[in-house]
Formats: C-alpha cells, structure tokens, sequence
C-alpha cells in the first residue's frame, strides 16, 4: 500500500523530573532533507537520532524537535531565601537611599523596572546539576521512537487516500482506452475508404507505379496501426497497478512507469490519425497528470 510523504507526529511525556516533547513533521522531497532543534544535553546524539529518522521515514522534508523543560522535585519547591544574596541586597539599598532620599520601597521598585538593575551573582550561574546528568538518552530515545510512528501512521492513513485517488484516475484511463478499442475498427475502416477513393485515382493515371504503390501503402498502413501501442498501454497499466500494493515505497517506481504510460498514450495520439480518438488522448493525459501530481508526495 501506497504512504504518503506528509506526515506528522508528536509524542509527550511528564514526570517529576522533567517534560518533554518530541513533534515530527514530514513533506514530500527527493531525499531526506533533515532539520533537527535538540536540548543541549542531546546534541551529541545528533547522528544517532539522524540515523533513526532515516531507517524510519526514509525520505521527505523532515523537522523534528525535540523541546525538554526540567521541573524540580516536589521536595525542593518550597521557597529558598539565599541569605547572603538578600543581605547584601539590603545594605545597597540603604547605602542608595541615605544618598538619595528616597525610600527602600520605592528604590525596589525603580530597580525591578529598570533592565539589568537587578542581577544575581556570578556564582548563581550554576554548571548543570547532578540531576540533569540523570535524565539519559536511552530513557529518551522511546519517545523520539513514538513520534516517529505516529508520523509513519498519519502517513499510511494518507497513503490509502492517495491509493484511492490514483487507482480511479488509472481506471479512467482504462475507460478510455476501451473506448478507442471499440472506435478502433470504424477508424480502420474510414482510412481503408480514403485508401480507395486515391487508388482509384491514380489508377487512371499514366505515371501510376503499382510496386512503388504498394510499399507506400504497407507504410501507411503500419504507421496507422496502434495495436501495439495498445497492448503495451495495458500491460502498463497492470504493472502500475500491481506496483501499488507492494511493501516497500514505491514512489520512484511508479514515476517511471507513468513515464512509460505517457510515451504509448502520446504515440497512439500521433498515430491515430483520427478526431475521436485524438479526444480521448487528451482525457488520458490529463488523468495521467493528476496521477504524477499524486505520485510527487508518494514514499
């Protein structure tokens, strides 16, 4: 069954430690075309989520990002009042308001107005805590995993749609084609009376070359004739179908045989030689253009 190269997926979870979310969106390229957004403590394992989306999503225009947001322990969000930080604090703003008159209330709030007024000390910039360390890749790596099946299924949901919609315009094509088969034989006929009102005429004429005749005729008739053409569009049409509802993607594949459907459709349309069916040439291509529109957003 056909999967569609639009997808999307999103995986979440909560704990007491931390809340991650991991979101996959896919559409349609050539190749993979990977933009990943990592927390930091992750971006060592760039190349192995790389290689995770690639076995998974094989190709498309693929983002994924990974938001993580640290939560602290029931056990330490009470309040905390750092001592030395609130002393020192204290003491500037006192200093600040025996030179200035103004009152400790309304210093505070001057300096919680004004950018950079207020900053914590050097030594509040703190390297990454022990309890980072214990959140691991291999505790986060399910849920990269997750949100890559989730966009492999809305992509096979989007895959049947697809396969519903292609399969009707190639039975049209199959319509058409039986229309040209039963015009078929009236054509034949109006090219073999024009054949016989010429000969008729050049019989008369002194210059009249039978042999030479002859080999003109075999020509015009073997470059009229789409038998061929024909029997070739079908078993196109087969090969296209049976190529639908194989396992693996299948979307470069069935870009060549529509290529290859194209080329016999455009031939009996050369060769015709005939309003009818020139007619229905024209509705062939045009579902064979909605089919490669498709085809383009096919894995």
């Amino acid at each position: 069954m056909l999967q569609s190269m639009t997808g999307y997926g999103v995986a979440h979870r909560d704990t007491d430690r931390y809340s991650a979310t991991v979101e996959v969106k896919s559409l349609n390229s050539k190749s993979l075309d990977l933009t990943l957004r990592l927390p930091r403590f992750l971006q060592e394992k760039e190349l192995e989520i790389r290689n995770l989306v690639a076995k998974s999503l094989v190709r498309g225009k693929v983002n994924l990002n990974f938001d993580f947001l640290r939560v602290r322990a029931a056990g330490t969000q009470s309040a905390v009042v750092n001592q030395a930080v609130l002393q020192l604090a204290y003491e500037e703003l006192t200093q600040l308001s025996a030179r200035t008159g103004a009152s400790l209330e309304q210093l505070t709030a001057i300096a919680k107005a004004l950018p950079g007024a207020l900053r914590m000390p050097t030594e509040a910039a703190a390297a990454p805590t022990e309890e980072e360390d214990e959140v691991t890749w291999d505790e986060l790596q399910p849920l990269v995993l997750e949100a890559l099946e989730r966009a492999n299924e809305f992509r096979r949901a989007e895959g049947q749609t697809l396969t519903t919609e292609i399969l009707s315009y190639l039975d049209s094509i199959r319509i058409q084609l039986a229309e040209i088969e039963r015009h078929d034989p009236h054509r034949v006929e109006q090219v073999r009376e024009r054949l016989r009102s010429h000969l008729a005429d050049l019989a008369t004429s002194e210059q009249f070359n039978a042999s030479r005749f002859e080999q003109e005729l075999i020509y015009y008739i073997e470059k009229l004739d789409i038998a061929e053409e024909k029997v070739r569009l079908v078993s196109h049409l087969h090969y296209f179908t049976e190529t639908v509802y194989l396992p693996e993607p299948t979307g470069k594949k069935l870009a060549f045989i529509s290529q290859e459907i194209g080329r016999e459709i455009n031939t009996i349309g050369s060769k015709a030689n005939d309003f009818i069916v020139q007619h229905l040439v024209v509705g062939m291509k045009e579902e064979l253009e909605k089919i490669k529109e498709q085809i383009n957003n096919i894995l």
